[in-house]
């Protein structure tokens, strides 16, 4: 006779050893005989001690037989008391919570004496061969194959398949499917053993969307600004004459009649009139009405901030539910407890000596009667650290206070008004000890610590610490979201080490483009930016790879042919940090040109060599950072020289069609750029610029000096301004700061003057208005292009313009240009920077002071999108519609203009 014991009901079987082959018997062979010393020890009276002689393990494939001895807790020479121990019961407890047999039973095979011999023998779970989702789309399949935690292999316990089916209804729920259901069915696969074929049939359902969401007990606050602080938690677009009531467990939300709504004046609130037409029309045209139980959290939450903000500090929601109509959407409802409304009374300062009560309190500025608001009063103290700086913890950080602590302390709560102490603990000034760099595994560590402004032996400041991540984000050799900055106090000895980590990204890039021409032949541009170059490596074959680079300096070259038509090399070099040990920038320019005309040769078009322009042009500019006002501040110098030679060449006028024109300038430039963080998309700071660019004045010196000189010798003065400002709107979305819109203001100006009243305006270095800024209609006058959306380039209307000048002055002698547009980024991720705008500009030009009207612009206004890749730069277009273009009795297509861009932003 045989038993066992097995888990949950504790089964134990006596078998008793045959003598010979008996026990060779397969396993569910019943012995013809059983050995009465084994059978005794559950039907003795009394309790009898036995050692534990042998171990062994059956029914394993998978496992080590003594790693499951160990797991059951025997041990060779342990003393077990039969009938009434729990050492069996145990270890089969032990093996059972691993989860991976669905049987275990122990045997009891031999008794000498009192020593036992045991044998566990386990049966174990499947494993997993295949498994298959369904009744999903293959997309949904790819993403929730991962999610489900299936993998080949595995062992399949009901476990398993629970948190395959609660990840699928999970990823559904959110997609706003909340009855999604799944099945699944699990079938032993014919050609693995112990292994199984699991099928899992997705029923998604109908998507439920958010048909309305309503506040109950607001009092004070309205429901529109209650619900638009919900920002994952958006309701569907609404069209109805006839709204239906639903039954609220909260009883009925009030709904101001039409007579209440124009006796209480709504008309004149966008809030009121919004409220009062939202059960009748609600357009959504953005937002999904999906519900998100994890967003609907994250929106209680702020529904409560919000509430604090105003000074409801008791406010809370006691009570919400969520329920579907008779339409299958989903209504959410919600009730509220505001509570009192609170403001802030006495503020008192306690263990302060570095600033005076007086000066604490004007620098948190929060006054007796101010509406109550933690928020705000943890802001202003820097408990809540923001970029902007400005709060009391900033001013002690920025002087060295790196372990000041402020704590604000509710002292008194009377009726309505709270009563706060401040205690500080301002600590000692900390001063920076050790700096490391990790993660720069091409730049040059000395590239990095030249832009920080944390250097050892300094007072530690928190502001130098924002200014060194944005110099780091500036360079453009580093993932700007990864730049990670982790100060280590060493209160011991009163210092501070700062550890900076990196992530390099690919900062070059490549200009490619071909094209074949009737007439022209083989046209195409190659251009190659190296933005982190190192001139001193190379010569030195180990550091090409594929060049040398690590030292910051940046190297441009690029080759662009016409055909026949037109040739232009050019070639550029940037050393930043000129000598090492000062930002003073020297940059380099070359290029070359050449053009040629030509005639019909019967149907043909021929280029001649006799009809021809070359141009050489050299630029050196010398940039040094100012330290007064601020080191924000560039003051450039630069000399330019471009010769001309042409050889009957009739394009500038008749009388100058053979000869050499030498323009030799010099420009002198004051620039600021705070904007930042991120160079690709800043979202604060600005960017000023005010440059003169002067000619010798040669009429100055020979009285004899005709407009046919001008082309000679070329001589003006230029003078350009140009400001923009990035203005953060509202609040950024998640942790990424950069995710929110921008506003972007921009004003730019640009005036030519000259030396002498009686020449023309130079035709040298004027301004081309109009397009986007890449349609050049003239290659050899160095003219400003000034991009004017909406608009092709401005053409000449001047009747008193000579014909021989046109071409000349085709291009204005000043210009205004102001521009707005709305940005929200897609992506700001260091592989590609997306976003998109909406824009309104307006410009104008003119030939002549006399004429300069700078309220008479043209008005255009237009979307667009951005994209910044590391390798080829920026492509963007616009599509815009100028006003000015529209014609009454003309379509607006015809006033609309597409415009695109690529490799820069136009001015």
């Amino acid at each position: 006779m045989q038993r066992t014991f097995t888990s949950p009901v504790f089964l134990l079987a006596f078998v008793l050893l045959l003598a010979g082959s008996a026990y060779g018997q397969e396993r569910d062979t019943i012995p013809t005989s059983v050995d009465p010393e084994l059978e005794a020890i559950l039907t003795a009276r009394n309790p009898k001690e036995y050692i534990i002689a042998g171990v062994t393990v059956t029914g394993t494939k998978r496992y080590d037989e003594q790693l499951l001895i160990s797991i059951a807790g025997f041990n060779i020479g342990d003393k077990v008391l039969i009938p009434g121990g729990d050492n069996f019961s145990k270890a089969i407890n032990n093996l059972w919570k691993q989860r991976l047999f669905s049987n275990v039973q122990i045997y009891f095979t031999k008794l000498e004496g009192s020593n036992l011999f045991i044998e566990i023998h386990v049966t174990e779970m499947p494993t997993l061969s295949k498994f298959f989702i369904k009744g999903v789309r293959k997309s949904d399949e790819d993403e929730l194959k991962p999610k489900t935690d299936l993998v080949v292999g595995k062992v399949v316990t009901e476990n398993v398949k629970r948190n395959a089916v609660d990840a699928i209804q999970k990823y559904y729920t959110e997609k706003g499917n909340r009855g999604a259901s799944v099945e699944i069915e699990s079938a032993p696969d014919p050609a693995l053993p112990n292994s199984v074929i699991l099928t899992l049939t997705v029923t998604k359902g109908n998507k439920v969307r958010i048909d309305g969401v309503n506040f109950y007990g607001n009092e004070e606050v309205g429901e529109m600004k209650l619900k638009k602080q919900m920002k994952g938690t958006k309701e569907m677009t609404k069209i109805t004459l006839f709204p239906t009531k639903e039954n609220s467990p909260y009883g009925e939300n009030k709904q101001a009649s039409f007579n209440e709504y124009l006796n209480n004046a709504g008309f004149l609130s966008l809030t009121k009139t919004k409220e009062f037409l939202d059960p009748y029309f609600r357009f959504k045209l953005f937002s999904s009405a999906k519900f998100n139980e994890k967003k609907y959290l994250e929106d209680k939450d702020r529904v409560l901030e919000y509430y604090n903000s105003l000074g409801f500090r008791d406010a809370s929601i006691v009570a919400d539910t969520q329920y579907f109509n008779n339409k299958g959407n989903l209504k959410v409802d919600l009730k509220v407890d505001e509570g009192s409304k609170y403001y802030f009374g006495n503020i008192t300062w306690k263990g302060n000596t570095k600033y005076s009560d007086s000066v604490l309190s004007m620098l948190l500025g929060i006054k007796k009667g101010d509406i109550y608001n933690l928020e705000t009063l943890n802001r202003k103290l820097g408990k809540q650290l923001t970029q902007e700086g400005g709060d009391i913890g900033s001013y002690y950080m920025d002087d060295g206070y790196l372990f000041f602590q402020v704590d604000p302390v509710e002292t008194a709560v009377y009726n309505d008004t709270i009563d706060f102490e401040i205690r500080m603990r301002e600590g000692p000034q900390a001063t920076i000890k050790n700096i490391t760099i990790a993660g720069n595994d091409k730049t040059k560590e000395h590239v990095i610590r030249r832009e920080l402004r944390t250097l050892p032996g300094d007072k530690f400041s928190r502001t130098d610490l924002i200014r060194s991540q944005r110099e780091i984000s500036q360079l453009g050799y580093f993932n700007q979201e990864k730049i990670g900055i982790n100060p280590v106090p060493n209160q011991d000895d009163g210092t501070v080490d700062i550890h900076y980590t990196l992530e390099e990204k690919s900062s070059d890039q490549l200009e490619l483009s071909a094209g074949w021409g009737g007439g022209i032949g083989l046209t195409g541009t190659v251009g190659v930016s190296f933005n982190n170059f190192s001139i001193r490596n190379i010569f030195n074959k180990k550091a090409w790879d594929p060049l040398p680079t690590g030292d910051g300096q940046k190297l441009s070259l690029r080759i662009q042919s016409n055909g026949r038509a037109f040739q232009s090399y050019n070639a550029s070099f940037t050393e930043p940090w000129l000598g090492g040990k000062k930002r003073n920038s020297l940059t380099v320019s070359l290029s070359k040109t050449l053009f040629r005309t030509g005639g019909y040769d019967g149907n043909r078009y021929v280029y001649s060599d006799t009809n021809k322009l070359k141009s050489f042009s050299a630029s050196v500019s010398l940039g040094k950072q100012l330290k007064w006002p601020d080191d924000f501040f560039t003051l450039i110098y630069s000399v330019s020289f471009t010769q001309y030679k042409l050889i009957n060449y009739p394009y500038f006028i008749s009388s100058f069609s053979d000869g050499t024109s030498n323009n030799l300038s010099f420009k002198l430039a004051l620039a600021r750029n705070s904007a930042g963080p991120n160079p690709m998309f800043p979202v604060s700071g600005s960017n000023f610029l005010a440059s003169v660019q002067v000619t010798p004045p040669y009429s100055l010196f020979n009285k004899n000096i005709t407009n046919e000189d001008n082309y000679k010798l070329p001589e003006f003065h230029k003078w350009r301004f140009n400001a923009e400002w990035f203005i953060p709107i509202g609040k950024a979305m998640g942790a990424d700061r950069t995710r929110q819109f921008v506003l972007r203001a921009a004003a730019k100006y640009g005036f030519m003057g000259r030396y002498n009243s009686k020449l023309e305006y130079s035709p040298f270095e004027r301004f081309q208005v109009g397009d986007a800024g890449l349609a050049n209609g003239n290659f050899i006058l160095g003219y400003d292009i000034i991009a004017h959306r909406g608009y092709p380039v401005y053409e000449n209307s001047d009747p008193k313009v000579n014909p021989d000048q046109q071409s000349a002055t085709q291009f204005f002698t000043m210009f205004n240009k102001y521009t707005l547009e709305l940005r929200y980024p897609f992506t700001t991720n260091p592989s590609s920077t997306i976003y998109g705008m909406l824009w309104f500009e307006a410009a104008n030009g003119w030939y002549d002071y006399k004429d300069y009207n700078p309220f008479r612009l043209r008005r255009s206004a237009g979307v667009g999108m951005r994209f910044f890749l590391p390798m080829f730069g920026l492509l963007g277009f616009d599509y815009g519609v100028g006003f000015d273009r529209l014609k009454p009795e003309g379509k607006l297509r015809d006033a609309a203009r597409f415009t695109f861009m690529l490799g820069f932003e136009p001015e």
